[in-house]
């Protein structure tokens, strides 16, 4: 294994060790600090529900490319598997990932959890490696504003990573730990995303080396499915 491969898996390990320790403790819906929600949502992710609601209506993604409008966010913590809530108290929710929503037990790294939970280490371990990179600062890219409390910011967020610039979406996906968004009638939002996607799968890289999954929920199937 690669040292850059080998650095990642102890820290998406060590990462998931602090959130299976601290989400027994979190309270289940008291939300009066910043630190209650946090656990509020991370609790229910590990359960399965993505509390973050999607946009209405579907975004309109081509204006990254024709009038790109970058917007200074501080990430505090992940709240989903791709997710998380900004210094100011918004929420972000990244447009060209999904998460993984499986609650199936599974083998990561040596340890026994779920799908779900490894998405939700994968995008806390991911931004706090991007953040130290950018100043814990990403430039983002807003497509739309929900008009909800709290406030959620649908965007693509950016860091540079080894000279070149990359969004926190296609990392997750790459790594293995998030899915590319597909709308509704299934397309991907951003076709490279689905490259990665693929890619990722190929390489057996995060979710994907632990057995065959469903996109984009990370259900597991049989690879024989007429085999009882």
């Amino acid at each position: 294994m690669k040292n850059g491969a080998w650095r990642l898996d102890r820290l998406l390990s060590h990462t998931l060790v602090n959130i299976l320790i601290a989400l027994p403790q979190a309270a289940a819906a008291d939300t009066d600090t910043a630190a209650d929600l946090v656990q509020y949502y991370q609790r229910a992710y590990a359960q399965g529900r993505d509390l973050i609601p999607g946009p209405i209506p579907p975004l309109d993604t081509s204006s990254i490319a024709t009038r790109l409008d970058l917007q200074t966010i501080r990430p505090q913590s992940a709240l989903t598997g791709t997710g998380f809530v900004a210094l100011d108290g918004t929420i972000v929710k990244l447009a060209g990932a999904q998460g993984c929503l499986s609650t199936e037990a599974v083998e990561f790294t040596g340890l026994r959890t779920t799908c779900a939970m490894v998405s939700l280490a994968g995008m806390t371990a991911t931004l706090n490696e991007a953040g130290s990179s950018a100043g814990n600062a990403f430039p983002c890219h807003v497509f739309a504003n929900s008009t909800g409390t709290p406030a959620v910011h649908y965007a693509e967020c950016f860091f540079v990573e080894d000279g070149g610039v990359r969004s926190l979406s296609e990392t997750l996906i790459s790594r293995g730990l998030a899915f590319a968004a597909r709308d509704g009638a299934g397309r991907p939002v951003f076709p490279e995303y689905a490259k990665a996607e693929e890619q990722a799968r190929r390489d057996k890289a995060g979710i994907w080396a632990n057995a065959y999954f469903v996109h984009p929920y990370g259900a597991r199937y049989r690879a024989n499915p007429s085999t009882n």
